[in-house]
């Protein structure tokens, strides 16, 4: 074994020895002996083998709510971009801390190739010579380094040791991909594929994101076929041979591809989708697809970025003979376009689509496997008592999160403000608390909790217990008209929904009943943030589509919606 490995090295040292000049110690002009490199490089590798609602009580009331009329509040707590700027607010308020001074770990690569002798000198004063050239590829990954540059390391690695290891190649092939050095990627697939028996799905990836912007894209194809004998392909896999035939003028096999990505049930991305709007607008036919991928992002409650939104625009208004006039728009709290004067569907469920979210939320929420850890089936059958015998409620409160919002040892005021406000409203009003807020201290005073009392059926938990729970149970069986008062967004619990349809319209019924507080100031008037009307969702009545998408560069988390809209009408 030993003798091998000597042998190796030796034939290492014999290609590679081109590229230096022994007078001199220098290094020789890349641009001259970079190809003997790629060839060389075949013997370069020590790694062989392979890698690889129904009914209800109060229902027929249909209560109009004032805060869902108010239109100064403030935008809703799943506007898009919201939880960023309240991550400012809260950045700015805090007190600075002193700035340590941090030891930066991240080799910081040259800026031009150097000599054997200069790596080994950059090495040597490295804080941490271990794995020095695989530290330096992903530094220059990360600053988009001149690939000259990168051959320069190679070419040092491959001298001082004899070879050169399979993840800096793996690494050096990420950067020739990334910046579009077509020739080199083509030389590291020949190396690779006469040193390996089969590549890693890493490599291959890499290789068919890289052949499929070139002349040879088809041989993407083969790749990822050679993909599938292994593994299910990746969606980004798919989408970069589709976007390589959409480059190449082969819709059929891109369509083709699109058909098989989603037989399999994954996900495509919106580069996959960009391509095929884009593979539309030179092409003509594919409409059924298209407007499919749109109803698809509809089921799945996905919105198109900005870029992709242009396209979409840009593909309706060319279709011949049909008219479509795009515009950029947004919503008014009615649920009214601007732009066109239609109004979108209702944030409501229907009577059906309620059904079912309360028969899931019932089943997996709050009979489900992990609820008696924060709870007791005693108490959880006594609150189902308590529910039964009072009437249905018009608005469930979370006491202990809403008294929270208030300054530190006012909680009861704070709490007996909020009830006020929606009593005004002649409401009828659950408190959810737990049993310490029943005992007098500075943060629960007495007469505050009293009042309270009067004012809204309570029911008090264990200390130990979870409010959200029996929150959901309340507001759910007292029927679709009644609403809950929680800064708490239901994350976990919406994870505990066994489908994505399902989570969907948990998403949705929550955006429509979920009352957040937008600000408080004791003594002062109680002011919630405004409950949309409509929903935000791709949507068509056939005559038009209304696209929801997402601006560049904003951030948005998973529970917020955009407030954007792409209007499609056709011309009359």
């Amino acid at each position: 074994m030993s003798s091998l490995l000597i042998l190796k090295t030796r034939i290492c040292l014999k290609y590679i020895s081109p590229l230096f000049n022994p007078s001199t110690a220098g290094f020789t002009p890349l641009n001259n002996v970079i190809s003997k490199l790629s060839v060389s490089s075949r013997l370069l590798c020590t790694k062989g083998g392979s890698r690889h609602a129904g009914n209800n009580r109060k229902e027929d009331r249909q209560r109009e709510f004032n805060i869902r009329e108010r239109l100064p509040f403030p935008k809703s707590v799943f506007a898009s971009g919201t939880a960023k700027r309240t991550a400012e607010y809260q950045k700015k308020r805090a007190e600075e801390e002193p700035d340590f001074p941090r030891k930066n770990k991240r080799v910081k690569p040259p800026d031009h190739p150097l000599t054997a002798s200069e790596w080994k000198s950059l090495k040597l004063t490295s804080p941490n010579p271990d794995r020095f050239d695989v530290r330096m590829m992903s530094s220059m990954l990360a600053d988009g380094t001149d690939i000259n540059v990168a051959k320069s390391l190679l070419a040092y690695v491959a001298m001082d040791t004899g070879t050169l290891s399979y993840e800096l190649l793996l690494r050096y092939l990420t950067l020739c991909v990334g910046s579009g050095h077509h020739s080199e990627v083509f030389d590291m697939y020949d190396i690779m594929r006469s040193r390996f028996r089969t590549l890693d799905t890493g490599a291959s990836s890499l290789f068919i994101k890289g052949f499929s912007r070139t002349e040879r894209w088809k041989e993407a194809l083969t790749i990822l076929e050679n993909i599938k004998r292994a593994i299910t392909p990746s969606p980004r896999n798919y989408g970069d041979t589709i976007a390589g035939a959409v480059l190449h003028g082969d819709g059929d096999t891109a369509w083709a591809l699109y058909a098989e990505l989603m037989e399999k049930g994954l996900i495509p991305n919106q580069e996959t989708w960009q391509a095929l709007f884009q593979c539309g607008l030179s092409h003509q036919g594919h409409e059924d697809g298209l407007q499919s991928i749109l109803l698809h992002m509809r089921d799945n409650q996905i919105y198109p970025e900005e870029t992709l939104a242009k396209d979409i625009k840009a593909w309706f208004e060319s279709l011949p003979e049909q008219k479509w006039i795009g515009s950029w728009s947004t919503v008014d709290p009615r649920g009214v376009c601007r732009s066109c004067q239609a109004e979108l569907e209702s944030i409501q469920l229907s009577r059906e689509e309620y059904a079912q979210l309360k028969d899931r939320v019932m089943g997996d929420v709050i009979q489900g496997r992990d609820v008696f850890n924060k709870t007791t089936p005693e108490e959880l059958e006594s609150f189902k008592n308590f529910v039964k015998r009072k009437p249905a409620f018009d608005v469930v409160i979370d006491g202990l999160n809403v008294a929270n919002i208030g300054i530190k040892g006012n909680q009861s005021q704070t709490l007996l403000e909020v009830v006020s406000e929606l009593e005004r409203q002649g409401l009828v009003i659950l408190v959810l608390g737990r049993k310490h807020m029943q005992r007098p201290s500075r943060s629960w005073d007495r007469h505050d909790m009293s009042l309270v009392q009067q004012k809204a059926h309570c029911f008090f938990t264990d200390n130990i217990s979870e409010d959200d729970p029996f929150l959901l149970y309340a507001t759910l069986h007292s029927g679709n008209h009644c609403n809950f008062v929680s800064r708490d967004l239901m994350r976990d619990h919406k994870a505990c929904l066994p489908d994505g349809a399902t989570r969907r319209l948990f998403f949705k019924w929550q955006r429509g009943h979920q009352l957040v507080l937008s600000s408080y100031t004791p003594g002062k008037r109680v002011r919630f943030q405004r409950i949309l009307s409509y929903d935000t969702i791709v949507q068509t009545n056939g005559g038009s589509w209304h696209i929801p998408y997402d601006e560049n560069g904003a951030e948005r988390c998973t529970y917020e919606v955009p407030q954007k809209w792409l209007c499609l009408t056709k011309a009359k």
